[in-house]
């Protein structure tokens, strides 16, 4: 496991060493250089069951996030995050797909997946949902001119956002009928593995 001070991303390398999910996590000390242009690291490269091979790039989140005010959904990422991974995708070639991976650090009572496909990392709970780069780009709205902010609409965002297994076709607990998109009434917390 590589060495990572964004617990948020270490939570995200855990996840896929308990699900045995090949993997490759990426130093992200300095960026790349791709001819005369720099792009973004990204996080890992993630085999998934389809021989497809998902470019990821991790986006840590507070689930809410805000004091007083909640906010839930928040799925803010850079023009560059977008333009480096889309870089990447043209790199890498066919068989790669770019995707943001949401890292909610489920911190209240409400939880961005049902409980059974939460994850606990050393004491914490995450929900990870991931969207396509493609589905994101389409969608995204600039928030912050001056600091090249982007989201999608958190309706738009929930409509497109899944669960990070299915991307990786690994099997689902989720009982037949329920909306893995929903936000889940966490009353009494679930029980850290």
């Amino acid at each position: 496991m590589a060495k990572r001070s964004n617990h948020y991303e270490a939570a995200f390398e855990a996840y896929l060493r308990d699900e045995r999910i090949p993997y490759v996590a990426v130093d992200e000390a300095r960026r790349a250089l791709a001819g005369d242009e720099s792009l973004k690291s990204v996080d890992f490269l993630v085999s998934s069951d389809d021989a497809r091979t998902w470019i990821v790039d991790v986006k840590g989140r507070r689930f809410p996030s805000g004091g007083k005010s909640k906010q839930y959904w928040r799925n803010w990422s850079t023009s560059d995050d977008i333009r480096s991974l889309a870089r990447w995708e043209d790199i890498f070639g066919e068989r790669f797909e770019a995707m943001f991976v949401f890292a909610y650090h489920v911190v209240g009572n409400i939880a961005p997946l049902p409980a059974e496909l939460l994850y606990t990392h050393r004491g914490a709970l995450y929900g990870f949902v991931a969207m396509r780069l493609r589905d994101y780009a389409a969608c995204a709205r600039v928030i912050s001119p001056k600091w090249q902010t982007v989201a999608v609409p958190t309706r738009r965002f929930r409509d497109l956002a899944e669960p990070v297994g299915r991307f990786l076709g690994r099997r689902w607990r989720l009982e037949s009928g329920q909306d893995p998109s929903a936000e889940t009434d966490l009353a009494a917390p679930p029980s850290i593995r």
